[in-house]
């Protein structure tokens, strides 16, 4: 009897998924975790994720919601209450009258712009962005066939744009403009006068907000929404409620967008988790006292790491007054930001992420992250003393 012939599919991955890039500050996390399994203390500095445990008040809101039943889908664009929720805190925070309908409830901000830049994005289609910027912004427009146009904001402007050089980054294929403040990687907020300048191009702008409500200056912190119409901001809880792995976040879109990202969100979303959408309302409303200590923390640990990195000749030239990055130049050290940081995880035992994986503009520097005790930031600016006094 004749064996019939196998024949083995082919397996390739599609061509769209072959320029994505890794995120390097995952990559020294996990050789971060290596070294730990081996034994080694690792100060961990390079993470974008609150040490904070979520609070209390909104953990025992989850498990209200899961004994009462809300273990089932919601409509697509969130639970109603959570909107309303979203709605009120806006005119509170912001003096905004936005309709809970504008509101679009997502697993985390970062399918939200996936969803986004697959609704507005034909192939061809540019996205200015910051440079340094969060990294996966680029790969996500690149995803969906976009130009990543990045536009430099210097280390002398406080890492700010110049609005000549976002001017002159525009062109008919320029789709929206994506602004990150307060800012990942270099913690800086971006002022009213450039909001404005930015309100007044007549583009899409997509500002990303995640980082709202840690800011550690005297200037109050201000949503693109509050100048235009014509925008996109993204929010939600991770960073300011220590709520990371909830999953929870939100965009509030222009009425114009509203169907076509329900359709594409009923096709592949379906719903945010019913209970911990609940407990995002619950983190609305009762949650603000203990969000004002983790928010004095940071502003503790900020002070002390730029002091700690001044000393050691790490210093800024404008002083970062939001979220929890310093972005710092040691381009005197190295001009390779990529094998400092694994030398210094190597030898110093501390972990940071490499200029270079938040842009061009960024080689040379190195991002700190103050989401870390006081304790371990210290003990880490020891080390590092030690590894620059042997180089």
């Amino acid at each position: 009897m004749k064996t019939a012939e196998i024949i083995k599919p082919e397996f390739r991955t599609a061509e769209r998924t072959r320029g994505i890039t890794p995120f390097i500050a995952m990559e020294i996390l996990e050789r971060a975790k290596a070294l730990e399994a081996q034994g080694r203390r690792i100060i961990q500095l390079q993470l974008g994720e609150p040490d904070f445990d979520t609070p209390e008040v909104i953990k025992a809101a989850h498990q209200r919601a899961l004994r009462e039943g809300h273990t089932h889908y919601t409509p697509s664009l969130g639970d109603p209450e959570l909107k309303e929720a979203l709605s009120a805190h806006y005119r509170k925070r912001y003096k905004l009258d936005i309709s809970p309908d504008r509101f679009f409830i997502v697993p985390g901000s970062s399918p939200g712009l996936m969803l986004l830049f697959s609704a507005i994005l034909n192939p061809g289609d540019a996205v200015i962005l910051p440079d340094p910027g969060y990294p996966c912004y680029d790969n996500m427009v690149k995803f969906f066939g976009g130009e990543a146009r990045c536009v430099a904001a210097r280390e002398e402007d406080g890492f700010l744009f110049r609005p000549e050089d976002l001017r002159s980054a525009l062109g008919p294929e320029v789709r929206a403009i994506l602004i990150n403040s307060p800012a990942n990687p270099t913690g800086a907020v971006i002022d009213e006068e450039r909001l404005r300048f930015l309100a007044s191009l007549g583009r899409l702008v997509i500002s990303d907000e995640i980082y709202h409500g840690l800011t550690y200056g005297d200037e109050p912190e201000h949503s693109i929404l509050e100048y235009t119409d014509r925008a996109v901001a993204t929010g939600g809880f991770s960073k300011l409620f220590a709520m990371t792995g909830w999953r929870l976040g939100y965009l509030v879109l222009p009425p114009e967008l509203t169907r076509t990202m329900l359709i594409l969100s009923q096709n592949f979303l379906l719903s945010t988790s019913a209970a911990v959408q609940k407990a995002g309302v619950c983190a609305l409303k009762e949650a603000w006292p203990e969000v004002e200590i983790m928010r004095q923390t940071y502003d503790r640990r900020r002070k002390l790491l730029l002091t700690g990195l001044s000393r050691l000749g790490l210093g800024v030239k404008s002083e970062p007054t939001g979220a929890f990055y310093v972005l710092a130049n040691a381009s005197h050290v190295s001009s390779d930001s990529f094998a400092l940081a694994f030398d210094l995880l190597n030898k110093a035992g501390v972990g940071v992420a490499p200029g270079l994986d938040f842009g061009a503009a960024a080689e040379g520097f190195l991002r700190f992250s103050y989401a870390n005790s006081e304790a371990n930031i210290e003990e880490g600016l020891e080390r590092l003393k030690t590894y620059l006094d042997q180089k």
